[in-house]
């Protein structure tokens, strides 16, 4: 069937509106942007964001973002709001209402109770004259040219550019209060993402075995040596105990293949030098990049220059950093 519609074409022109709305809302950001980050970081309250409709649902992801990069929020749907939700509201909180008109009934309802609460209102609106923008102490221009449905009617580009607000308002925040990547770990301590922010190294390696031969050992018992820890490899040290070397399994199929006298022959003339390795507080995403870059499976655990350990592939797979 022969599509009346270029699909493609639809697409790329919804994707551009949305495009040019962002750029052109960077020329919004003014003072008044500024002082409302300032008042919420000077904050000893919350940030409460409402809004109905599309802009709930906005609203909601602007609450996970300020949460997520340090900021306290909360949301409270506009319709429940009306009825009881108002309690919620303390009076040292700033209010962030959403609305692409800032003049819909509910809005007009909900904002004199607002005012009433003591706390600071901000409007994030699509329409500087609007009712909402005129009551608010402090104005989010999120201002567009149209939306990117065909008859300008479907929150599209608004919504866009109401998020895009939402997460300049957060990262200003984030920056003003040094939010770390170590901070944003402890709010996401769970999945891969948390892990590689948390787990370290020594979280890791003490539940294996450390293989370790000097660089005098003979081929025998750094074959019995491997064997027996099951890493597929063995540090080697010299007479202070510091690492020269690395053999792999590789390393002894390569000795073989090479003709040495394999009863005569030591780590030391059999072994990788310089091998890879990483402190036992290093973050256990460094060994994966490590491992990663350099197409191996294991790396040397060092503690003030001494073997302690290894961490294997194996270990991150098993704790969900991969």
């Amino acid at each position: 069937m022969k599509l009346a519609k270029n699909i493609q074409k639809i697409a790329k022109e919804v994707l551009l509106n949305e495009a040019d709305a962002l750029r052109k809302l960077s020329s919004l950001v003014d003072e008044d942007f500024e002082k409302c980050v300032l008042d919420i970081y000077n904050s000893k309250g919350r940030v409460v964001i409402t809004g109905i409709g599309k802009s709930a649902i906005v609203a909601n992801k602007i609450v996970a973002t300020l949460n997520s990069t340090g900021t306290p929020a909360l949301f409270m749907h506009a319709a429940d709001a009306i009825h009881g939700d108002l309690g919620m509201i303390q009076k040292d909180d700033i209010v962030i209402c959403l609305s692409k008109s800032g003049n819909t009934p509910e809005i007009k309802v909900l904002v004199p109770l607002l005012k009433r609460t003591g706390s600071k209102l901000v409007a994030l609106v699509s329409n500087v004259d609007s009712y909402l923008a005129k009551q608010a102490d402090h104005i989010l221009n999120a201002t567009i040219d149209e939306e990117a449905c065909p008859i300008s009617l479907a929150p599209t580009t608004s919504t866009t550019a109401h998020m895009a607000m939402g997460d300049a308002l957060a990262i200003c925040l984030m920056e003003l209060n040094n939010f770390t990547s170590e901070d944003f770990a402890k709010y996401h301590p769970g999945g891969s993402l948390g892990k590689q922010l948390y787990l370290k190294v020594d979280d890791i390696y003490a539940q294996n075995e450390v293989p370790i031969v000097k660089e005098d050992t003979t081929f025998k018992e750094v074959i019995l040596e491997i064997s027996s820890k099951r890493l597929g490899a063995a540090a080697v040290v010299n007479g202070k105990d510091e690492l020269t070397g690395i053999v792999t399994d590789g390393d002894l199929r390569r000795a073989i293949e090479k003709g040495f006298d394999l009863d005569k022959v030591t780590a030391a003339q059999i072994m990788s030098g310089m091998p890879k390795n990483v402190n036992k507080g290093d973050f256990a995403v460094k060994a994966l990049n490590i491992m990663q870059q350099n197409s191996i499976s294991q790396v040397i655990v060092l503690d003030d220059g001494k073997v302690v350990g290894f961490v294997h592939l194996h270990d991150l797979l098993k704790e969900g950093i991969i």
